[in-house]
C-alpha cells in the first residue's frame, strides 16, 4: 500500500506571463527562455537529479510548478512595472530578440530601451507567492 503524502505547498511562485497574441512556436520559444536562468540566480527553485531503473541520471528540474500566464500588452507592461516597483527579480523578452542571432545582440536590444518602453513579448518572475500574485493578478492561464 502506497504511503499518503500530502501535497507540497509552497511559499514561492514561478510565473511566466506572455503576451496573449504571440504564435503558438513564440510563446514556446519565449517560456524556455524565460525559464532558462531561473535555477542559477535562484538555485533553491532547483531539486535534485532524477534516475530511472536502469541508473540513467537526469538533469534536475524545478522542484514546484510554473505558472504560465497569459494577458494583453498592457496587462504585461503593468505586470513589468509593479514587478520593478516591488524589487523583484524577473527575466524579460521583448519582441525585438526575434530577430536577434545570439545572447550578445538579446542584451545589446533590451539595453537600448527605457524601461516603460520595452515591447515586451513575456516576463518571467520568481518570488514570495503572494507577491508574484500581485504582479500577475489580471491574468488568465494560459490555454
Amino acid at each position: 500500500m502506497e504511503p499518503e503524502t500530502a501535497p507540497v505547498r509552497f511559499d514561492t511562485k514561478i510565473a511566466v506571463l506572455l503576451r496573449d497574441d504571440l504564435a503558438v512556436w513564440q510563446r514556446l520559444n519565449v517560456t524556455a527562455f524565460l525559464v532558462s536562468g531561473l535555477g542559477t540566480a535562484e538555485p533553491e527553485v532547483v531539486g535534485e537529479a532524477y534516475e530511472d531503473a536502469d541508473a540513467n541520471e537526469y538533469l534536475p528540474m524545478f522542484r514546484q510548478p510554473v505558472m504560465v500566464l497569459e494577458g494583453t500588452a498592457a496587462q504585461l507592461t503593468g505586470a513589468h512595472a509593479k514587478a520593478l516597483a516591488r524589487g523583484m527579480r524577473l527575466s524579460l523578452f521583448t519582441t525585438e530578440l526575434f530577430a536577434t542571432g545570439h545572447d550578445g545582440d538579446n542584451r545589446a536590444a533590451v539595453r537600448a530601451v527605457p524601461a516603460a518602453k520595452l515591447d515586451l513579448a513575456g516576463i518571467g518572475v520568481y518570488g514570495p507567492k503572494n507577491a508574484v500574485d500581485r504582479v500577475v493578478k489580471g491574468a488568465r492561464m494560459h490555454p
